[in-house]
């Protein structure tokens, strides 16, 4: 089948809607990729003059009716994104060109673009929800066409590596975290301090550089090929949610699947999707508390025997049931069933 995918890359490392196409191409499906974010002007000033980011947004959306008027497409993928793109208008449109088009929103829901896709969700034939917090906000809304779906991993990005002595002794620590700083996060991280943890990710020096911690924080963005490898020197991988204290937001991870692909021994908060795909105690660990997280690091760090039995199981599952092949698959399957 001939899909149109809506979406975006990020400049500095791979996104997650690149496994999505390789996982259509893989399924042995055309991909057709439209960049919903391919401006002509730039952002700053789009942001101070009305008049010239509306002309650029109605530029996207007609380009968008173009590309799938040339193409003729059977199936068109909307990835939920903060931009007004599609409008309704432009939805309504897109079905002279295509019969078949779904929303997958992935973001959780506290930007302001998010009222636009709280308003075209309703003209989808179907609506796929990443966490389960889309699907109660969908609902109150009056749209019944939906279905979870959420983040998933690719075996061939999310993989135990092979590391050299060098590199362990490198990038080597029990415990690791990989994200972007949010006070909730170093709230947890802090109450680690008798053990040895190494912290990756971007803004962490600038809020926590200058307090004293056992932590090694390494103040710095990383791709995949430098993550897998820290997930792999490890003992423990910690996955701590995003939280504000104000949006509500249940979704699990792709940090969950894609350090159970690597085949480590995961710690994660209590988010309520990660238990609603995995077992805790069987694929994963979770922790209540910042005791809670403490007692089982000592637990595990002297018990490997279970971690290497946790983690297989993990690893067996995720790769089981939960590669973005099998999520492209579901999409296909629930639309054309």
């Amino acid at each position: 089948m001939k899909i149109l995918f809506v979406g975006h890359h990020m400049p500095h490392y791979l996104h997650t809607n690149v496994y999505r196409e390789k996982a259509i191409r893989e399924l042995g499906h055309e991909l057709i990729f439209f960049d919903d974010r391919k401006f002509i002007l730039p952002g700053r000033i789009r942001d101070r003059v009305v008049i010239l980011q509306k002309w650029d947004f109605n530029r996207l959306n007609y380009k968008l009716i173009e590309t799938a008027k040339d193409t003729q497409p059977d199936l068109i993928i909307v990835m939920g994104t903060r931009l007004p793109l599609p409008t309704s208008d432009t939805l309504r449109k897109l079905r002279k060109s295509c019969s078949r088009i779904v929303l997958w929103v992935t973001d959780a829901p506290r930007h302001q673009g998010f009222s636009l896709i709280e308003k075209t969700a309703p003209l989808y034939d179907h609506v796929f929800c990443a966490g389960t917090e889309h699907m109660e906000i969908f609902e109150m809304l009056g749209v019944h066409r939906m279905s979870w779906l959420s983040f998933a991993c690719d075996p061939d990005y999310h993989k135990p590596q092979k590391l050299s002595d060098a590199e362990k002794r490198k990038l080597g620590h029990d415990i690791v975290f990989v994200g972007a700083y949010y006070p909730n996060r170093w709230k947890i991280i802090d109450t680690l301090e008798s053990f040895d943890v190494g912290v990756w990710g971007p803004y962490w020096k600038q809020d926590v550089g200058n307090v004293s911690h056992s932590a090694h924080i390494y103040n710095q963005k990383v791709d995949v090929t430098e993550w897998t490898k820290i997930y792999s020197a490890a003992k423990i991988v910690l996955v701590i949610h995003y939280q504000d204290g104000a949006t509500i937001c249940h979704q699990a991870s792709p940090k969950v699947y894609e350090a159970l692909a690597c085949g480590c021994f995961v710690l994660v908060d209590r988010q309520k999707d990660v238990f609603r795909v995995f077992k805790d105690g069987n694929h994963l660990v979770g922790f209540d508390s910042a005791r809670d997280l403490r007692e089982k690091v000592s637990w595990y760090l002297d018990h490997p025997e279970d971690r290497k039995r946790i983690s297989e199981s993990g690893l067996h599952e995720v790769l089981r049931n939960h590669t973005y092949r099998h999520r492209i698959q579901t999409i296909m399957d629930t639309v054309f069933s």
